[in-house]
């Protein structure tokens, strides 16, 4: 199959041009965005990317959990279509381009060859999947989740928000609450394309990321039960702080990640004490850990290790203990022939780039077991993401674009 031209470039003025234009629905407080799934800013945001997607000859699709598939037809209509695609919904104080790069950058793609007048054999697809965020509705990436059947239906259905609101009453109550079957969809291959959301590709002056792994995680809650008591007159001595005892585990999860290295992590990053009053002491404290780590033995070891020494840290105290997975994935090794795609598509620019493990879930981690899938990453500004503050260039933006650009082609087979 012939492979694409030097000359076959996206339209970088109007892919950016997008990304601001996306950034008005859900603002944020701070420049960012904050358009959280099953909102109305994200029912909003879906509307405008299909009246895109439609202005650009595709073919809108929606499934049970929401998830949006714009086609472009190819010219075999029994053709597998090569699907690309990220996610629309932010964090509450998100940037503009985590996952709506992936999104706006396939429909650029589209609008781009449309341009150009180039047809391929497959069709291709692009993609919205609801919920990547997982900020609202936990787990993370549940649309896809569910697509690979990781993840019951209705179970997803019946996850809450903080406010003990439904799933999929707010995916009808917005509108988005498709009938195609979730799952019944089959992929010649999916890209993804998205910012680094670390400081390795700036820092080293790359312009692309070919990634090749993604890091697993395990999420883990700590419950500590001790006894709320006054904090002025009970002995020291006599004290079962819960609050203490999850400093002390704090710095355990802290500890482990060190002894693990390299390719480890791990923090607490949300934690509550209660009853949270400056003269209590604190009798339950409950906090989440969270442990990656691109390497199977490490990941498991991590875990294990905070299981025994925790609980033994809870014992030593008098706390009642308990600790429960809310999140969990293995390490994933990308496909090799869709990753040489996305390097040979970054050579033929002539971009500078590294191989690189993504130290974040993806939907691409979740596709990638019932499809061949890779992932292609830009910079951003000092790593920072899930943050109002995220900032990419349109030129970062450009290139990533263009190596999915290229890589897309590759594999949907440009007809003559």
């Amino acid at each position: 199959m012939p492979a694409p031209a030097e000359n076959m470039k996206i339209n970088a003025d109007r892919l950016w041009d997008s990304l601001m234009e996306m950034a008005k629905i859900g603002p944020g407080l701070a420049g960012g965005n904050n358009r959280q799934t099953l909102t109305d800013a994200d029912a909003e945001g879906r509307a405008l990317f299909q009246r895109w997607c439609e202005d650009a000859g595709c073919t809108m699709g929606v499934d049970q959990m929401g998830t949006m598939f714009a086609t472009r037809a190819g010219t075999d209509p029994d053709a597998l279509p090569v699907y690309v695609g990220s996610h629309l919904d932010t964090q509450p104080t998100g940037g503009k381009y985590d996952g709506v790069l992936g999104v706006l950058g396939g429909l650029e793609l589209i609008r781009s060859l449309n341009d150009m007048g180039i047809r391929t054999r497959h069709p291709i697809v692009v993609t919205n999947w609801t919920n990547e965020e997982g900020t609202r509705f936990a787990p993370a990436m549940l649309a896809s989740g569910v697509f690979v059947g990781l993840h019951d239906l209705d179970w997803a259905y019946d996850r809450v928000d903080a406010e003990g609101k439904r799933f999929g009453d707010e995916l009808a109550r917005i509108g988005w609450k498709g009938d195609e079957a979730v799952g019944a969809r089959k992929m010649k291959a999916f890209f993804e394309l998205h910012i680094e959301q670390g400081p390795i590709l700036e820092a080293e002056g790359k312009d692309i990321g070919i990634v090749t792994h993604g890091q697993g995680l395990w999420w883990l809650e700590i419950t500590l039960t001790g006894k709320d008591a006054h904090t002025g007159s009970t002995p020291m001595n006599m004290r079962v702080n819960a609050g203490l005892g999850m400093a002390r585990i704090t710095e355990l999860v802290h500890k482990i990640a060190m002894d693990h290295q390299p390719d480890a992590v791990g923090a607490v990053g949300q934690a509550n004490v209660y009853p949270n009053s400056r003269n209590v002491i604190p009798g339950r404290a409950v906090f989440t850990v969270d442990f990656r780590s691109p390497d199977q033995a490490k990941l498991d070891g991590m875990k294990a290790r905070l299981e025994t020494e925790a609980r033994k840290i809870a014992e030593d105290m008098g706390l009642g203990f308990d600790m429960q997975v809310t999140g969990h994935f293995d390490p994933v090794t990308f496909d090799d022939a869709c990753v040489d795609a996305l390097r040979r598509a970054a050579e033929r620019f002539g971009y500078s780039h590294r191989d690189i493990v993504s130290g974040a879930g993806h939907d691409a981690c979740w596709i990638n077991r019932v499809a061949p899938t890779a992932m292609v990453m830009c910079p951003c500004v000092d790593g920072l993401s899930h943050n109002e503050a995220e900032e990419i260039t349109k030129d970062w933006a450009a290139a990533g674009a263009n190596v999915l650009l290229h890589a897309v082609l590759e594999t949907a087979e440009i007809v003559e």
